[in-house]
């Protein structure tokens, strides 16, 4: 007798090919039963069996009402039983989702970020006053060390003082005093680092052999006479 192959390939697509096609044709037997009572009965069962599937999911919100769902989209919502929850609609579940608006702002440095030149400007529609001079320090402070892991070298001061003058539109002229005497983040972060390559560096192993030095009156070989 010859066996029949049966592939997959060959078979209808499955709804929800996560639940597998075993689950499926459970599925499929509900739709033959015509009792309404007998045949809600065994959707629970079935519902009891598709959650047995993902265990893990039991305590999240509204896992009931999803296996529900997914019980309907496998019987191509021919399924007519009494749900405890309302029975979807294909339209309901086959929405096309909006198409997300991206941002057309132009960046105009962009090794600084987006978030930098947005707080640039928040400052200058504020009055002047020492605290926003201090906020413009810290916002100096990051440039610059952003300037330096994008560029890999030390950032000039003027060129900070001209990039927040660009960003602010000439409403921010920070002076050369407030950001001559600030330190920088990368020279303390630079020398951890280069304690660490010092560190992971290998030892250069010495290959001289160091033979011992015998004194006066020790001989390595017989006996001292």
């Amino acid at each position: 007798m010859e066996m029949r192959k049966n592939y997959n390939y060959k078979r209808r697509k499955l709804y929800l090919p996560e639940y597998g096609r075993h689950i499926q044709e459970m599925v499929d037997s509900l739709l033959v039963i015509e009792d309404r009572q007998e045949r809600t009965r065994q959707a629970k069962a079935v519902i009891a069996v598709m959650g047995n599937l993902n265990p893990m999911l039991r305590d999240t919100e509204d896992f009931k009402h999803k296996l529900w769902d997914h019980l309907f989209i496998m019987s191509d919502f021919q399924l007519d039983v009494d749900s405890p929850y309302a029975q979807p609609s294909r339209q309901d579940l086959m929405v096309t989702p909006k198409k997300l608006r991206y941002p057309q702002s132009r960046i105009t440095f962009k090794h600084y970020g987006k978030y930098t030149q947005q707080f640039i400007r928040t400052i200058a529609s504020e009055r002047k006053s020492p605290q926003t001079t201090a906020q413009l320090v810290d916002v100096a402070r990051y440039m610059r060390a952003k300037s330096f892991e994008f560029n890999n070298e030390h950032p000039n001061n003027e060129v900070i003082i001209r990039d927040i003058r660009i960003m602010s539109g000439g409403e921010l002229d920070m002076d050369m005093s407030d950001i001559s005497n600030m330190r920088s983040d990368y020279h303390r972060n630079a020398q951890p680092q280069r304690k660490a390559q010092r560190k992971m560096q290998p030892q250069r192993n010495n290959n001289r052999k160091q033979q011992p030095k015998g004194g006066k009156g020790q001989h390595r070989h017989g006996v001292h006479k």
